[in-house]
């Protein structure tokens, strides 16, 4: 009998150990959101609304005002393009309609410098992958229809006035661009042109000058 209840106790426990190594392991413990695991698990994602920081020296912003000083400098070149031609338009219907020399000589100046400026200005624009207007725009367009029913001495005055405007705010562009210019050739272009343009205002002031000293002396003689 004692035999027999020694058998039986050995045989429990042998059955024991051997379901306790038949046991499945017990996966480990899920870390709480937003803490990372423990060594040699994977990097659980940062929390909701939060956002991973860029490496050092990394940044996907933009310049800021890239795109519009390549506009500026665009629309710079369009507008002296056309100015351009509204000399030339207009230096070539004085050339044959003014009365007076210094303003007939003054128009076929106009014609020479600003033909020349206008062919650099196609190139420069051309480099720069910039369409340029092919005719004047609807003001230029205007000036030229009042300019040539005029004739004599009204014709020189509306043209040396219109000019004396034109050229006055010209300089000042120009004088801006040869400093603020974001793209060197546009630059260099305005600085290389600036001179000519000087020059031209410093013709149509004297012009001016003497066309109304001329117009004071005659209305005095008459009184």
């Amino acid at each position: 009998m004692k035999s027999t209840l020694a058998l039986v106790g050995i045989a429990v426990i042998s059955c024991t150990a051997w379901a306790g190594a038949q046991a499945p392991s017990q996966p480990p413990p899920t870390p709480p959101a937003g803490q990372a695991p423990r060594a040699g698990g994977q990097a659980s994602p940062p929390p909701v609304g939060q956002t991973s920081t860029p490496p050092a020296g990394k940044t996907s912003a933009q310049p800021v005002g890239g795109h519009s000083n390549k506009s500026a400098d665009a629309a710079f070149i369009k507008k002296a393009a056309v100015g351009g031609m509204a000399e030339v338009d207009l230096g070539t219907l004085a050339s044959s309609k003014a009365s007076d020399d210094k303003v007939k000589s003054f128009a076929q100046k106009m014609v020479t410098d600003h033909g020349k400026a206008n062919d650099e200005l196609k190139m420069l624009a051309a480099s720069k992958q910039i369409e340029l207007p092919s005719a004047l725009d609807s003001k230029h367009q205007a000036t030229h229809a009042r300019l040539d029913k005029l004739s004599g001495s009204a014709f020189d005055r509306a043209y040396v006035s219109d000019m004396l405007a034109d050229h006055k705010k010209d300089v000042a562009e120009f004088k801006h661009q040869s400093t603020s210019a974001t793209d060197p050739d546009v630059k260099a272009f305005a600085s290389k042109t600036l001179p000519t343009l000087e020059e031209h205002l410093r013709m149509i002031e004297d012009i001016s000058k003497n066309m109304h000293g001329s117009t004071t002396t005659t209305s005095g003689s008459t009184r």
